[in-house]
């Protein structure tokens, strides 16, 4: 997920204001199995140390070997992994998974430029508009373009002397308040990329609450959607069977384009909720068809862990733009 990104680019922005001249790689198209979606990105500096990720493991040990040893001098280099033919500049790497594997590798020296062009992509990653992020394959040279946030990651054009990647908000999973159903949420959702945000004032819920890489907002889950928390790749996720932080989400969620709008109940406490939030929230009928309720795929969960998995499973096919049939 783009998280991930985001956090690939803040280190690629730290190293290169210490004056480190870092490689960026951007994985451009992948062909049968493989790990890591076109877009994803991995950094790395001259001594092997990095950030990110391209195929799980037997790409990044070619790529760092290779670069510890002098490689990629030129400010763009095409990797091919997994092709017999090698491709251009590629390394014959057989993938585990029998896929292969495009690879843009950008060298950026630490120059205002380069500071400038991952400052751009660090504010789209984490702000509300997209950006298509064009590369020159034969000098190197950067553009960025306005976008719609529509359509593949990667781009080739035809005349193969530019490739577009697409940037967009990271995604984001708001969990409104703190269940057992909610921490193990929290930590699939990290694990998957996601940067999670729970909001919850209750104090007594905060004060066992303590999760690594997981951010704490210490209000009402509704206030904090309600003052800009939600852009298109954020997902809103209510855990607690509390209606007074649940339901006020919903009613917050509806206003904003979030991707996904989900809360936990069975069949009859979400036609009770859909009544209350008609009669209470104002809500109308097509706001009341955003939100999924019951949340999650239908997996017979039983336990918290279960519930976890069946919510994250639903917003990740939501994401991905799977419909509930194609499964």
């Amino acid at each position: 997920m783009q998280h991930l990104d985001l956090q690939v680019v803040e280190r690629a922005l730290d190293w290169t204001r210490s004056g480190e001249t870092v490689w960026l790689c951007t994985v451009l198209a992948t062909f049968g199995s493989s790990p890591r979606e076109p877009g994803s990105l991995l950094v790395a500096r001259a001594d092997g140390h990095h950030a990110g990720s391209l195929s799980g493991g037997c790409v990044e040990e070619n790529f760092l070997e290779r670069l510890q040893a002098g490689a990629f001098d030129r400010s763009v280099t095409l990797l091919r992994y997994g092709d017999p033919e090698g491709g251009a500049a590629g390394a014959r790497v057989a993938l585990p998974c029998g896929g292969t594997l495009k690879v843009l590798v950008e060298r950026l020296p630490a120059d205002a430029a380069t500071l400038d062009q991952l400052e751009v992509m660090r504010a789209t990653l984490c702000g509300q508009h997209h950006l298509i992020r064009q590369v020159q394959l034969t000098d190197g040279q950067v553009q960025f373009l306005d976008d719609d946030g529509l359509g593949p990651r990667v781009v080739e054009r035809g005349d193969c002397e530019s490739v577009q990647v697409r940037i967009g908000p990271a995604a984001r999973l708001i969990l409104a308040g703190i269940s057992p159903v909610s921490v193990i949420c929290a930590e699939f959702a990290r694990t998957l990329g996601f940067e999670v945000i729970v909001c919850d004032p209750r104090e007594e819920r905060l004060a066992g609450f303590s999760l690594a890489g997981i951010a704490v907002q210490p209000v009402l889950p509704s206030l904090f959607i309600a003052t800009g928390g939600c852009h298109t790749a954020t997902a809103v996720v209510a855990l607690t069977h509390d209606p007074r932080i649940d339901d006020l989400a919903m009613m917050e969620a509806v206003r904003t384009p979030a991707f996904y709008i989900g809360v936990m109940g069975s069949w009859q406490t979400s036609r009770a909720r859909a009544e209350r939030l008609r009669r209470s929230g104002g809500l109308g009928d097509a706001d009341i068809a955003r939100i999924h309720m019951p949340i999650g795929l239908a997996l017979g969960s039983k336990t918290p862990a279960e519930i976890a998995l069946a919510v994250m499973a639903d917003v990740v096919r939501v994401l991905r733009g799977r419909p509930r049939d194609a499964l």
